[in-house]
This record gives C-alpha cells, structure tokens and sequence, in this order.
C-alpha cells in the first residue's frame, strides 16, 4: 500500500489568520508567524518519504515544487477536513493530514507516523493535541473521512469524538504523540522551544 501526507493550510493573510495571537501581535505579525510555521511543515512534509505530497488550501497559497494542490471545499472545518481526503483520494492509497499548527513535527515524527499506518492491524492513526483536538490523523482508507463531518472541530472534545468514530466504524485506531498546536502566544514560545534550530517559526517568533 502507498501513502501520501496532505497539508491542511489556510494562506497567511494578515486579519485572516492566527487572529488569537492578536494582541500582543499585530495582524501583520501573526500572519508571519503563520507564514513561517506552514513553511517548517512543508520543509519537514519534503523530507519525509512518501508517495506524494498534497498542499489542500484555503486561498491562493501555491504548492511547493513537487507537491499537489487541492482547494479546501465545505462550509465547515468538519466538511473540509472530509473533503480534503476524498478529493485526494487515490486506489490503494493511505493519507496521513496534518494541519500548519505544529512546526515542531519533524520528519522522523511524521515517518514514524505513516509507518504506524501502514502497518498490519492498524486502520487508522491519532495524533491527540494537547488542547483536546487532534494534529494528525491517517486513514488507511480515506472514506473513512466522512464521520469528521458530524464532529465539532476546535472543542476540548474533538479529539475523543474522533476517536470514538472511527471505533465505532470498527477501525483499529494507533495513537502518535501528543504535541501542543499553535493557537496562542504562549502556544507559540512553547512550541518555538521544541522547534528545529533552523526553524523560521522560533526565528520569527523570537523576533
């Protein structure tokens, strides 16, 4: 079985993205901060060995050389993240969806992450953030997506409902490491500290 990894990302405009980092950013400031933790995925997605690469965007991001693209579609968070897989979808291929949130997931992570999924007895793999969602989530057949329609998306009990989901389905669910996703300045200096030395995320966030 192959796999891909998709790329959940909204483009770094200032006033549309990372607006909790407002105050003590400015808008303008929060989108760099944005800009550099989606530029630190998609260094660590590259580096990571799998059969394809898929950037699934909100606005007019471009997809880094060698990468797919796909535009976010739904009304919702729940709607997108189901469409994101199955409008990616290809025969006999797995996909692992990380968000632009958590630019402390190195390759060897995301390696070990799509190793777990393809591995026999496994269905599905779960990131579990340290909020209560998810940063990861791997489906070994991606139409197993659609029960992320019916989940509310950013609660202190996303992740346990994804989880009770997909058990429901009867899937065998393997958890990955739990890791803090980015959506506060004290999210982003915890973060920062855990992030590569050549980081362009604990760069901007020091400057």
């Amino acid at each position: 079985m192959s796999a891909q990894i998709l790329v959940m990302a909204k483009t770094p405009v200032p006033g549309r993205v990372k607006t909790r980092l407002c105050p003590p950013c400015t808008p303008a400031r929060a989108a760099r901060i944005a800009a550099a933790a989606l530029a630190d995925t998609v260094d660590a997605v590259t580096a990571t060995r799998a059969d394809a690469r898929i950037l699934v965007v909100d606005g007019d991001q471009p997809a880094p050389a060698g990468w797919g693209r796909a535009a976010q579609r739904g009304d919702d968070l729940g709607e997108r993240l189901a469409h994101a897989y199955t409008d990616t979808a290809g025969p006999g291929r797995a996909a692992l969806l990380i968000g632009m949130d958590t630019p402390q997931a190195d390759p060897w992570l995301l390696a070990g992450a799509l190793a777990t999924l393809l591995t026999d007895g496994v269905d599905a793999v779960l990131g579990p953030a340290s909020d209560g969602g998810w940063w990861a989530l791997g489906l070994r057949d991606p139409a197993h997506a659609q029960v992320l329609r019916d989940i509310p998306t950013s609660t202190a009990t996303t992740g346990a409902l994804t989880l009770a989901a997909l058990t429901g389905r009867g899937l065998r669910v393997a958890a990955l490491p739990t890791l803090t996703d980015v959506d506060t300045m004290d999210d982003a200096y915890a973060v920062a500290a855990l992030c590569r030395p050549q980081s362009r995320f604990a760069m901007e966030v020091a400057a």
